[in-house]
């Protein structure tokens, strides 16, 4: 797994990478994952967001990265990714066919489009890099797009 220091790393390098146009950002990094998101630092602002964390998939260890919507109301949710799917011509020239649209990860009440590899080495250096240039594919693809009027 990850060392405490890992997903840190990830939130300096993701800073050269996401464009500059989307806003205020706040982010919480931690032992298992970094999440972050625009505007303000409401709650509700922030459970439309991106997110690199660790999960167990089949038992196994994995990173998945993308794009979460986690409203209280499951509808909130659907709307979001119904929102997202009407525009994934768009999102889906930068994120490319990895990217799955669909229920979170063992919530079924969330929506995401995100991707899983397999877990970091947290002693290649290259790592958290490849995993911040990957989140800021996501960012820069879905965050002009995100807004429902």
């Amino acid at each position: 797994m990850a060392e405490p220091g890992f997903f840190e790393h990830v939130l300096d390098a993701l800073e050269g990478f996401v464009d500059d146009n989307h806003g205020m950002v706040h982010a919480s990094a931690h032992r298992r994952g970094l999440k972050i998101w625009f505007g303000t630092a409401d709650g509700h602002s922030a459970r439309e967001h991106y997110e690199a964390q660790l999960i167990r998939q089949d038992g196994e260890a994995a990173l998945e990265i993308g794009f979460h919507a986690e409203h209280r109301d499951p509808a909130e949710n659907e709307a979001c990714l119904d929102h997202l799917m009407a525009k994934e011509t768009q999102w889906r020239k930068e994120l490319g066919p990895e990217a799955e649209a669909g229920p979170f990860l063992g919530m079924d009440s969330w929506r995401r489009i995100s991707e899983v590899w397999e877990p970091p080495d947290p002693d290649d250096p290259e790592a958290s890099i490849e995993v911040a240039a990957r989140l800021a594919d996501y960012v820069d693809a879905i965050e002009p797009l995100r807004v429902r009027d």
